[in-house]
């Protein structure tokens, strides 16, 4: 049985008549960039984030810049991150002229590791960027506690991890601005690109939401230098189509999770648990394995027609176009040994427990041909 490691077809279907309602609707009235659909869905996504603000942009990438110019991070300054991340992260850094500082990761949680923070602070660092990883939050409490030390920012790069917590804390909502994207595979998706800048802050909402329009105050009043950053309507008035079942689609991850961890829990594979306390949803399940059976194992869960991703197999420190950080192989062991290890398994929220089956059988069979 062959099994995807996504299939938005289907995730679609069940909306799909309100979804093409909703577009001939705003294809009759033209209103194509933010207006009324923007502003509803921002009110939702607020409310459902569980913080004051929510400003609709063009893509996750885009929040985290936006994010950083609101903040008058520049050049000269340094901006603290995790280097085992997509792209976006740093090179948002790297785009409004900062420097990044590449922080090792906890081996377990795969987040920034906080006791490795206050060592890479310099007079000019000015912010910390934690990456909640596949679902997971990092410790924003132990991250929240050094930037109030040193009075550094924090931008969450919450990208893959919407309706995650940590106890009665909506992650998104516990730094200064948290980072949203709905590229199409993420767990709240719009039909392309498009995300999110969350904050509490009444000020940095309003700087946001002019920063977008490059940074205008009023019709052709410029009190910023901003960008083009806004989000469409019609990908607004989609997602406020999904927002509501977000919560479900959430609970059908961690439902699948704990299929995984119960049917793979005798092999020598690490499983993503998260720790107490914390509300993991399972944007991906990435498990461990050695690094020597890797690509045997893709290898095997290719033949038999078995969907994954191997996210990320270079972390940034070690990309070319960051050799200029000299920060070269060894100097983050921990991300470096998991870029080598990470493999991550379907979990998206219509996988059945037969399809699940079909994943751990295919897996077990690649250990029972090792010994």
């Amino acid at each position: 049985m062959a099994v995807s490691i996504l299939d938005l077809s289907a995730l679609h279907e069940p909306l799909a008549n309100q979804m093409r309602e909703t577009f001939n609707n705003i294809l009759a009235t033209s209103q194509f960039v933010l207006g009324k659909y923007t502003s509803d869905f921002e009110a939702d996504l607020a409310k459902a984030c569980e913080c004051k603000h929510a400003i609709g942009v063009s893509s996750g990438t885009d929040a985290l810049i936006m994010s950083l110019m609101a903040l008058d991070i520049k050049a000269g300054d340094q901006v603290i991150t995790s280097p085992f991340t997509f792209f976006a992260t740093g090179g948002s850094i790297a785009r409004v002229g900062a420097t990044p500082v590449f922080v090792d990761i906890d081996p377990v949680t795969m987040n920034i590791d906080p006791n490795q923070i206050e060592a890479a602070i310099t007079p000019n660092t000015k912010a910390i960027i934690p990456v909640h990883i596949f679902g997971l939050p990092a410790d924003m409490h132990a991250i929240n506690a050094i930037a109030q030390k040193h009075g550094l920012h924090v931008v969450e790069d919450n990208a893959q991890s919407v309706g995650a917590r940590i106890g009665d804390k909506q992650i998104g909502s516990m730094g200064d601005i948290g980072c949203l994207s709905f590229y199409p595979t993420k767990n709240l998706s719009a039909c392309g690109d498009a995300g999110a800048c969350l904050t509490n802050d009444d000020k940095l909402a309003e700087k946001l939401l002019s920063l977008r329009l490059h940074g205008q105050t009023s019709q052709y009043q410029h009190k910023f230098i901003g960008g083009n950053f806004r989000i469409d309507a019609l990908h607004s008035a989609l997602l406020n189509i999904k927002l509501p079942y977000l919560p479900t689609y959430n609970a059908a991850r961690r439902s699948n999770a704990a299929l995984y961890a119960q049917k793979l829990a005798d092999l020598p594979i690490n499983l993503p648990l998260p720790p107490e306390g914390y509300t993991h949803v399972y944007h991906q399940y990435t498990i461990r394995v050695a690094q020597e059976q890797r690509d045997g194992l893709v290898a095997h869960l290719k033949a038999n027609q078995i969907g994954f991703g191997v996210f990320y197999p270079t972390p940034l420190h070690l990309q070319e176009c960051f050799a200029y950080l000299n920060q070269s192989q060894g100097t983050l062991p921990h991300s470096e040994k998991a870029a080598k290890q990470v493999l991550s398994l379907p979990v998206h929220p219509l996988l059945t427990e037969a399809e699940i089956d079909e994943v751990c059988d295919v897996i077990k069979d690649f250990y029972t041909q090792q010994v």
